[in-house]
């Protein structure tokens, strides 16, 4: 984790754990995924394919990311609605990628 000081009262985690890390239409945003990357070295993670699959080349390196994450994602357990009726992390996600 990213701290501002060590001694400090106000610890400061890393931003793709915070509110102005995650894309509000779902998944993380630039900055959230450059604080990820900072924190773990050698990761490869990458912001969302959001173009729409009819515009995709098929078998191209981004199809194959949002069918991979498609498959992957729809598969967690979890609901796709909060008790209040919003969409869920994981809903507003599996919709940013068109699955």
């Amino acid at each position: 984790m990213t701290y501002i000081q060590n001694n400090s009262p106000f610890l400061k985690t890393a931003a793709w754990t915070r509110k102005e890390g995650k894309d509000p239409k779902g998944g993380l945003n630039e900055k959230g995924v450059k604080s990820y990357r900072k924190e773990n070295p050698g990761s490869k993670l990458q912001t969302a394919v959001t173009t729409p699959p009819s515009k995709l080349k098929k078998g191209s390196k981004a199809a194959k990311r949002r069918k991979s994450f498609c498959a992957r994602m729809s598969g967690v357990k979890g609901p796709m609605k909060k008790p209040n009726g919003e969409p869920t992390r994981k809903a507003l996600a599996l919709k940013k990628w068109n699955c």
